[in-house]
């Protein structure tokens, strides 16, 4: 059985964008390459205050990793952003199915999610570090109050995106509630669910390293607020960096996985009809 169609809201790789040629990462180098010139020159030539240039913040980058200070901090925000994404799909995932599914469910609790969703989940620091401390306990709680939404909300999107033809033939073949689950809503709603999956890890790192700076907790945010306080300006910048190649390689990877996981589906093969 065969599931087709996805909406808009499914960001999909066209079939040109799964092989980059070389020339294009060639002319993403050189862009990059330029832009740090640029930067370079102008922190020589002006007075651009606590900006540090690329040279001093690649050589304080280069001592975080080679006095081995680096990996600690990196590998606790990995932790709680694992632990927070993994927390969020075992809830977002069976909620987002019940809602797709019954459409009276959903109308029931759509005032109530609307409601909680706006919540910015930062707001809930004081509750967090109250109940749980300045731990890991407490960065969860507010990776998982914020990633969830994106997830469940994608997971209906895609329960109700399924094919008519298809879920009248189930229905005509009685065919049983977890066969119907296995080979047609959860197929149907993979496409969804993967965007969501990929949108909720980047709110992850981020409500990770915000966390890490507004608790304070161990991880990287915790090393940026301690350089600050301690006017390692440098520092500070490496640890910002460390951050940002942290995050495109979260994206990169998930979204690698992402095409070879739904190799498979219409939307992968279709290149989402763009």
């Amino acid at each position: 059985m065969t599931v087709t169609g996805t909406r808009e809201r499914v960001a999909v790789p066209t079939p040109r964008a799964r092989s980059m040629p070389t020339g294009a990462w060639g002319a993403k180098a050189g862009f990059v390459v330029a832009v740090l010139a640029v930067w370079e020159i102008g922190i020589r030539l002006g007075d651009f205050g606590a900006i540090p240039a690329p040279t001093v913040l690649g050589k304080a980058l280069v001592d975080l990793i080679a006095e081995g200070r680096i990996a600690a901090p990196v590998l606790d925000t990995l932790t709680s952003w694992a632990l927070g994404l993994l927390v969020s799909a075992a809830i977002g995932v069976p909620v987002g199915l019940v809602l797709g599914v019954s459409t009276s469910i959903y109308r029931l609790c759509r005032f109530l999610l609307d409601f909680l969703r706006t919540i910015p989940s930062l707001a809930l620091v004081p509750l967090a570090v109250l109940l749980y401390g300045s731990g890991l306990a407490s960065k969860t709680l507010l990776i998982t109050f914020a990633c969830v939404w994106p997830i469940m909300l994608q997971t209906v999107y895609g329960v109700r995106d399924i094919d008519p033809v298809a879920e009248e033939t189930c229905r005509s073949y009685r065919i049983r509630p977890v066969q119907r689950a296995l080979f047609l809503i959860l197929p149907s709603a993979a496409g969804y669910l993967a965007t969501g999956l990929r949108i909720a890890a980047g709110v992850s790192l981020l409500l990770s390293l915000s966390a890490e700076i507004i608790i304070p907790a161990p991880g990287i945010g915790q090393e940026i607020t301690m350089a600050q306080l301690g006017g390692a300006v440098p520092t500070m910048y490496a640890w910002i960096v460390a951050a940002g190649v942290l995050g495109i390689v979260i994206n990169f990877l998930f979204a690698r996985v992402e095409r070879r996981a739904l190799r498979w589906h219409p939307s992968q093969r279709q290149g989402g009809g763009r």
